[in-house]
């Protein structure tokens, strides 16, 4: 199968090489600086935006403030008056999953479309004042760190140990041995393979910097078995009961039987664990929201027949997932939030819908088609209104 343009084309975004070129050369492999990646970069939104979702209990957020030698960790959220009370630097806030609640921060989670939304997880936005850092660490996941105001230098190691300090109360190394030195301005970029180490510390000398941080999910694999046995579970049916009518008395009750262990093996061996049944659990895994996604149902839905009208109005009407909403889709099943179904009927418009995350339908679609948007958009999972393509 060709390459698509869009896949060999260079972006500045990657520093002028193409997304095949970054994925082949970079991407789990090598860091790499791109200055000048999002030329007139401007923050996604103001400080004081910033605060306020820090306040939210819909938002993860984090403080992280070096006393010295010291390092202090905070969760949030956070009342008004705690930033008020802020020393005039060596404090970071951390905001999770900006893509969530912030439109521009979702645009630019899918500049980087061209990694399977399986993988992509969330923007996060670093707020440091002068000084300000998180100490010396590595991820487990790559990232993409976008620089927004301010400026920020970044030390970085591939060293091989990343032994942690037991006493610090977030994940700091122990030691870091720096072999590159990096100073970032607004719109350079700078992507980072697992386990790299990095330091960033802001730098400049009043007001604030803030740094963007795209980042990919990663489960280890005992997250990914918890998960099957959980998800085999809910969706297992299994007919049956132990029985034993030809159990004989015995003098040693303590011992399990033979015939119990066959029955309990045989139980266990009707579980369907084929190659469908792992595919299916894949999509639903990838596709299941964090915990901390909620959906908001329209206040006052509109009537199936008047969704039906506006979401097949090419001059007037699109639908667009809910920045939450996760729908992926293999040969066989198209999963949304968790959930499988088998692609029946108009399986290229629901192919296209879920790579481009907002269409206008085609008024070819089937009635099912319609009724299934429809349950989305009551859901809170989709969105409907103003189309981009008038």
């Amino acid at each position: 199968m060709s390459l698509t343009p869009k896949l060999t084309q260079p972006l500045r975004l990657l520093g002028g090489l193409s997304p095949r070129d970054f994925m082949q050369q970079h991407w789990q492999k090598a860091l790499r600086l791109m200055p000048g990646a999002v030329p007139g970069f401007a923050d996604l939104l103001d400080t004081k935006a910033m605060f306020a979702l820090a306040t939210s209990q819909d938002v993860e957020s984090r403080l992280v403030i070096r006393d010295g030698k010291r390092w202090i960790l905070e969760h949030g959220p956070f009342k008004k008056t705690r930033f008020a009370s802020l020393p005039a630097r060596d404090w970071t806030l951390l905001v999770q999953g900006l893509n969530l609640h912030v439109p521009a921060a979702d645009s630019l989670l899918r500049q980087f479309s061209f990694l399977p939304y399986a993988r992509l997880d969330d923007v996060m936005v670093s707020l440091a004042a002068p000084g300000g850092g998180v100490g010396p660490h590595f991820d487990s996941y790559d990232v993409f760190l976008l620089q927004g105001i301010g400026k920020r230098r970044w030390k970085l190691s591939t060293q091989s140990d990343l032994s942690l300090d037991p006493e610090a109360p977030l994940k700091i190394l122990k030691k870091m041995s720096t072999e590159q030195t990096v100073d970032v301005t607004a719109g350079d970029l700078l992507y980072l393979p697992p386990h790299v180490a990095h330091d960033g510390v802001a730098m400049q000398e009043e007001g604030f910097c803030t740094t963007y941080s795209v980042g990919f999910r990663a489960p280890t694999h005992q997250e990914i078995a918890d998960g099957f046995l959980d998800w085999l579970g809910a969706t297992s049916e299994i007919e049956g009961r132990l029985s034993d009518p030809d159990l004989p008395a015995t003098a040693n009750p303590a011992r399990v039987p033979k015939q119990y262990q066959r029955q309990i093996a045989d139980a266990i061996a009707a579980l369907q664990i084929d190659r469908d049944a792992i595919a299916q659990f894949a999509g639903c895994f990838a596709s299941d929201p964090k915990p901390q996604v909620t959906f908001r149902p329209p206040d006052a839905p509109m009537s199936r027949s008047a969704f039906g009208k506006l979401c097949t109005d090419a001059n007037k009407g699109c639908v667009a997932l809910a920045a939450g909403a996760l729908c992926l889709y293999d040969e066989k099943y198209l999963f949304i939030n968790g959930d499988a179904f088998v692609i029946q009927g108009d399986a290229t418009f629901w192919r296209q819908f879920a790579d481009a995350r907002s269409t206008v339908v085609p008024t070819t679609v089937a009635k099912e088609t319609i009724d299934a948007l429809y349950a989305w958009y009551c859901d809170g999972w989709l969105m409907v209104g103003t189309s981009d393509k008038r």
